[in-house]
């Protein structure tokens, strides 16, 4: 599968109904009237939504008598999942070194507060107006 594919499972999935009859199909594989039950819309309609799926790679239909189920293909979301998990790790460790990076300040100015916090105390104490 190649980033075009890539770009036509997002698409697929940018719309409420497809993404609920992938959540659907996770359960299992449906006939396409069952499929499209739960739905306000056509059955024309369901099957156009339906070729979109299968387009994207998300849903296959196979050839034969109806009813013909239709079924979930793994190949896709296992796609969306290395795309996604290449760059959650990249976030992931820009954000390590931004936590390493805060730590570091951190400590410099609880250094910088506890020496700080030395020497004033004494130039307090030598204050014209202190008794």
């Amino acid at each position: 599968m190649t980033t075009d594919t890539l770009s036509r499972v997002f698409a697929a999935l940018a719309d409420p109904t497809r993404r609920d009859m992938v959540a659907r199909l996770s359960e299992g594989d449906v006939t396409v009237s069952r499929l499209a039950e739960p739905y306000r819309i056509s059955l024309q309609a369901v099957y156009k939504h339906l070729r979109v799926l299968e387009d994207a790679g998300l849903v296959s239909r196979p050839r034969g008598p109806q009813p013909r189920p239709v079924r979930l293909e793994v190949g896709a979301l296992d796609l969306m999942d290395a795309w996604i998990e290449r760059h959650r790790s990249r976030v992931e460790r820009r954000y390590r070194r931004l936590d390493a990076v805060l730590a570091e300040m951190e400590g410099d100015d609880s250094e910088r507060s506890e020496r700080d916090g030395h020497r004033g105390r004494p130039e307090a104490a030598d204050h014209p107006d202190d008794p």
